[in-house]
């Protein structure tokens, strides 16, 4: 039973033994570390579907929560900041009650806006009053170089003063912006370096003293709100990006980061990545797809600074699963991932590279491809550096070509690949599946990985549909 007026509130068993303007409320702080204190002795996932930060992130984040303090995440762009900022609202209350006529969610029994306080003090037990749950007690905002101290905060509204008959400095003419309106919730601010410094030095004028001064009025609200950050930290700690009491003012700088492991991505990719249930990936090629990210980060050519977002291997996964539902439905093969999807998904790659001067030189698709390159080569020497391919070697070294089937059935793709010594047979091994598609898919990665690790040429006959040929270094064709 949820109680609709304030007479009905204090009967509840959580608010018997209260008053009116009584002013003991729990604050923001105090509800996240208390239900934050139960899931941790229930051993219940604090935060559901952020991967790779139990031992590194999350610790130093459950820390700053038990020390009721604001903080900041530091970290480059896909390292899952807005995720994590966004699950704090699973440890608020799953509701609370607020004055129903308040702007900035008034404690029915502790309102601190002025309209609030006349309001319980007008209705007394009558006072209407509204559950708000934890959803909507969420309040985030990016922050851009044109937000004003008016959209953060408030300002001054004549229209809403001449109404009420109050000066113009009365905090009932004020127009609230998003913080006092997150009033009793979490405050997200995005990219918190490119605020002007005035805002800044309103927002922890607010939320140190109480106060902040709006077109030279001077202002009071005692807000209960838990103010969290992120930021790149490039721009954190340049000289004149953060105002310092705004910086001392945050409690705990808490650092984010890529996953430390091709594993973790894979587990970070399957959770986030769209594709339709028929489309099979191999592990090989799942593994392969991560690898191209962990590879991009470590290219001198691409830009440490913005780093490269979790989100490549993602869209990558999406794009190359769907092409591979392309050739499914044109060919009538089974929808199995391959190289040449990967290849397929390169504009998942070259929009999420920011490149240096030698890799605009370059070109980024240039720079995709070799970085798939690579990856292909790592994967292979990772898993599959043991197989003899002896015979698949001295086959090109001989001047042989193959021009891999990329349309057609697999049966027919896996015929061909019998005519080089000893492909189909590793395929067996690689694949570990019984179906033709997969094999398909794990002859042309052996192929793949081969000219990763530059034992083998590759050439594309056709951009549009691409037909990989191999032959051994030398040995003339066009080098991607």
């Amino acid at each position: 039973m949820q109680a609709n007026t304030v007479g009905e509130l204090l009967q509840l068993p959580a608010y018997q033994g209260r008053a009116p303007f009584d002013g003991r409320t729990r604050l923001v702080q105090d509800e996240v570390r208390d239900n934050l204190i139960r899931k941790l002795r229930a051993k219940e996932n604090l935060f559901p579907g952020v991967v790779g930060y139990d031992e590194t992130v999350v610790p130093q984040l459950v820390n700053a929560l038990l020390a009721r303090q604001n903080f900041i995440l530091l970290g480059l762009r896909g390292q899952a900041k807005s995720r994590i900022l966004r699950a704090i609202t699973n440890l608020l209350d799953e509701t609370v009650p607020a004055i129903n006529a308040s702007d900035i969610n008034d404690d029915p029994l502790n309102p601190i806006s002025a309209h609030g306080q006349e309001l319980l003090r007008e209705y007394g037990d009558r006072l209407e009053i509204r559950w708000i749950p934890r959803e909507e007690r969420y309040v985030e905002k990016l922050a851009t170089p044109d937000v004003t101290v008016a959209d953060l905060i408030g300002d001054v509204d004549p229209i809403k003063a001449a109404r009420l008959g109050t000066a113009l400095g009365d905090v009932r003419a004020m127009h609230f912006g998003l913080l006092p309106r997150a009033n009793r919730g979490i405050f997200a601010v995005n990219e918190l370096a490119d605020l002007a410094p005035k805002v800044q030095v309103a927002l922890f004028n607010i939320l140190q003293e109480g106060d902040v001064q709006i077109k030279g009025y001077p202002v009071r609200l005692e807000l209960d709100v838990m103010l969290v950050f992120s930021a790149n930290p490039e721009d954190y700690t340049a000289r004149g990006k953060i105002v310092t009491p705004l910086k001392d003012r945050i409690g705990s700088e808490i650092r984010t980061h890529y996953p430390r492991t091709v594993d973790l991505g894979m587990d970070i990719t399957a959770q986030e990545a769209y594709r339709d249930p028929s489309v099979v990936v191999p592990t090989f090629i799942a593994e392969l797809i991560e690898e191209i990210a962990f590879q991009a980060r470590e290219d001198n050519r691409v830009d440490k600074l913005s780093g490269v977002s979790q989100r490549l291997p993602i869209s990558l996964m999406e794009l190359a699963s769907a092409n591979a539902e392309v050739r499914a439905l044109t060919g009538g093969d089974d929808p199995v991932v391959r190289v040449a999807d990967i290849y397929a998904g390169l504009p998942a790659i070259t929009g999420k590279m920011e490149l240096e001067y030698e890799g605009e030189l370059k070109g980024a698709e240039n720079v995709a491809r070799e970085v798939i390159r690579k990856a292909a080569g790592q994967v292979y020497a990772r898993r599959f550096s043991s197989a003899d391919t002896r015979d698949l070697e001295k086959w090109f070294a001989d001047g042989n070509v193959f021009r891999f089937p990329q349309a057609g059935d697999a049966r027919a793709a896996m015929s061909a690949a019998r005519d080089v010594p000893g492909l189909a047979d590793l395929a067996v091994d690689v694949a570990g599946d019984a179906r033709d598609a997969v094999r398909v898919a794990a002859a042309e990665f052996i192929l793949e990985g081969l000219y990763g690790r530059k034992k083998l040429s590759r050439a594309e006959e056709s951009y549009a549909a691409p037909e990989p040929e191999m032959k051994q270094p030398g040995r003339g064709g066009r080098w991607n």
